[in-house]
C-alpha cells in the first residue's frame, strides 16, 4: 500500500503498522482514540495525552530531538510527524530507515484530511470517519457574533505571537475573534511598543507553548492596564488531532466566560 503525505511524500506499508512511533502529541491522541493502544510503541516526553497509556509507551526523546537508538530498538513499521513540530535534519535522518507520514496543518479542513489519512493507514477508517463527523458538527454549532479583536501570544522574551498562516490563527478565526496580527507571517517577534499600538480588545495567553501564568498577566497589565488578559488552554487552539472534538465546546464556554466579565 502506498500513502502520500502533506508534504506530498509518498511512503510504501506492506502491511498494516503494528510498531507506530508518534513524533507529535495530537497526534499520538489521536492514534489512541482511534484503538491503537497496541500498536503505538514510542512516543515523545511531550506526548501527555491519554497521560495513563502515554505513560506506558517507550520515549524517543522530544519533538526536536530524537533518541535514534530508542527508535531503532523499537523497530517501527511507521512514524508519523509533522512539518513545523519535527526537525528537518531529524525527519531525514529517519527517512533512511524507517516509513515517515509528515502531516502539514494549518486550517481545520487539513486537520481532518490528516485524521483521515492516518485512519487509511491503521485501518481504522470508520472510527477516523465518526471523528471527523464529530468536529465538524461541533464547529457548525459555534455562535456567531461581533468579532472580539485578539492578541495571542505564544512566548516570553522575546514576545512572540501567532500570525497567519498558523493552526492557531485558523482557531482564533473559528472562534469567533479577529487575530490583530494576522497580517504578519507565522510566528512574529513583537515589542511591547507593537502590541499596545495594535489596540487588542483582550490578549489570549495560551498555557502552551510558553506556560503562561497569572504572574503573567501582572507583567502584560503593567504595558496595558484597560486591556483584559485571559489565560487560555492552548492545546484548544493548537492540536490538530482528535483534541477537536473537544475544542468547539471550549471556545464557547470563552465567549459565556468574556460575557460574564463584560468583556464581549
Amino acid at each position: 500500500m502506498q500513502f502520500t503525505d502533506q508534504l506530498g511524500r509518498t511512503i510504501s506499508l506492506p502491511t498494516t503498522p503494528q510498531r507506530i512511533i508518534s513524533l507529535v502529541p495530537s497526534q499520538t491522541e489521536l492514534l489512541f482514540d482511534l484503538g491503537l493502544d497496541e500498536e503505538v510503541v514510542g512516543v515523545t516526553r511531550f506526548c501527555v495525552h491519554p497521560a495513563q497509556k502515554c505513560r506506558t509507551k517507550t520515549i524517543i526523546g522530544g519533538t526536536k530531538q530524537f533518541n535514534f537508538e530508542a527508535i531503532a530498538r523499537l523497530q517501527p513499521d511507521l512514524i508519523l510527524g509533522n512539518k513545523e513540530e519535527n526537525y528537518r535534519e531529524g525527519i531525514e535522518e529517519l527517512r533512511q530507515s524507517y516509513p515517515v507520514w509528515l502531516s502539514d496543518i494549518t486550517t481545520l479542513e487539513d486537520a481532518c484530511a490528516m485524521i483521515s489519512s492516518v485512519g487509511a493507514m491503521v485501518r481504522r477508517q470508520t472510527a477516523a470517519a465518526q471523528i471527523i463527523s464529530g468536529i465538524y458538527e461541533a464547529f457548525s454549532s459555534l455562535p456567531q457574533g461581533p468579532p472580539l479583536r485578539v492578541a495571542y501570544l505564544i512566548w516570553r522574551k522575546p514576545y512572540m505571537v501567532a500570525g497567519n498562516r498558523t493552526f492557531a490563527n485558523t482557531m482564533l478565526q473559528r472562534a469567533g475573534f479577529v487575530n490583530v496580527f494576522a497580517h504578519l507571517p507565522r510566528y512574529p517577534e513583537i515589542t511591547p511598543a507593537q502590541l499596545i499600538a495594535a489596540k487588542p480588545d483582550l490578549l489570549l495567553l495560551p498555557t502552551e507553548p510558553f506556560p503562561f501564568s497569572e504572574k503573567h498577566r501582572k507583567e502584560f497589565r503593567s504595558h496595558m492596564p484597560a486591556t483584559p488578559t485571559l489565560l487560555v488552554d492552548g492545546q484548544m487552539f493548537t492540536w490538530y488531532g482528535s483534541r477537536l472534538l473537544r475544542a468547539a465546546a471550549y471556545f464557547r464556554s470563552l465567549h459565556h466566560r468574556l460575557q460574564a466579565a463584560g468583556v464581549a
